[in-house]
């Protein structure tokens, strides 16, 4: 073999994979159980429920959930929201908020006495707030800990942000809405964290109305 070809067969086996898999999802399950980890007595706890609860419920991005302020809550149409939130790339969108994640918020606001400002802190050892706001790196660990109490690896915030819209997703939600929920640009960004795949079985196009009578 001569080394150009022997060069050129190196490349092509070093050339970067496209298609892979973009990371984990969680099964509605695993994220239940994973936010209702019994916790939620101290008031470390009741703020790790709170950021589970949004990023499963609600699906931020990590730097969008530390950003949040008390006043993002609003009521819109009946139902809470949050409300401008600025996003990737600078767009702005609003997110609804069900009803159990503003509970599981309510409960850390209660607990932390927090009524203005960032919405989550830093809470120490003893038991009490510090600081003005948490960091994209508390999140990362938050997520990891509990994760690990489930004996879920390798579990990153994103993939909650992902679970949440498959999850969507799997209860009828339809896909403009979801790419609306997480604040996509493009469609197939969606469809990509959705991990999609096409049936023939039970195709969508088989039973559409306009078929003939039997």
């Amino acid at each position: 073999m001569s080394p150009d070809l022997a060069a050129g067969i190196r490349r092509v086996k070093g050339a970067k994979r496209l298609g892979c898999r973009l990371g984990n999802w969680l099964t509605a399950e695993e994220a239940r159980t994973l936010w209702q980890l019994r916790d939620s007595a101290t008031l470390k706890g009741k703020r790790d429920r709170a950021i589970l609860a949004l990023l499963l419920g609600c699906g931020p991005r990590r730097r969008e959930l530390t950003e949040l302020t008390v006043d993002h809550f609003q009521r819109r149409e009946d139902h809470w929201a949050i409300i401008d939130l600025i996003g990737k790339a600078g767009h702005v969108r609003t997110i609804p908020v069900p009803s159990w994640v503003k509970r599981a918020v309510d409960d850390w606001l209660a607990a932390s006495s927090v009524a203005h400002g960032w919405l989550f802190r830093r809470v120490c050892r003893t038991g009490t707030i510090w600081g003005a706001e948490i960091t994209e790196k508390v999140v990362w660990h938050v997520v990891k800990q509990y994760a690990g109490r489930i004996g879920i690896l390798n579990l990153a915030p994103h993939d909650l942000r992902r679970s949440c819209a498959r999850l969507c997703h799997n209860a009828g939600g339809e896909l403009e809405q979801i790419q609306f929920l997480l604040g996509h640009v493009s469609v197939q960004t969606t469809e990509k964290y959705l991990g999609c795949k096409e049936r023939l079985r039970e195709a969508v196009n088989d039973k559409i109305g306009i078929e003939p009578g039997p």
